[in-house]
């Protein structure tokens, strides 16, 4: 499991274990609060610039997220 600290999610860089459409690299751009606690993250590939919400939290799952750019 990855240990995150939330409050410094902000420009990290995560890998896809499996990725699609060729999006592998991500960096995160963004969060989202709800009452000064952090929620989601804005996730932005860098191959598509596609970006998306994620619950934070999912990082944490290794068979899905690797942190850095592997």
């Amino acid at each position: 499991m990855n240990r995150i600290n939330p409050k410094k999610l902000k420009s990290s860089k995560w890998t896809a274990v499996n990725p699609t459409q060729k999006e592998k690299h991500f960096m995160v751009t963004r969060l989202i609060e709800e009452e000064d606690e952090i929620v989601a993250c804005a996730l932005e590939a860098v191959y598509s610039k596609r970006e998306f919400v994620l619950n934070w939290q999912d990082l944490q799952d290794e068979s899905v997220w690797l942190m850095g750019w592997k």
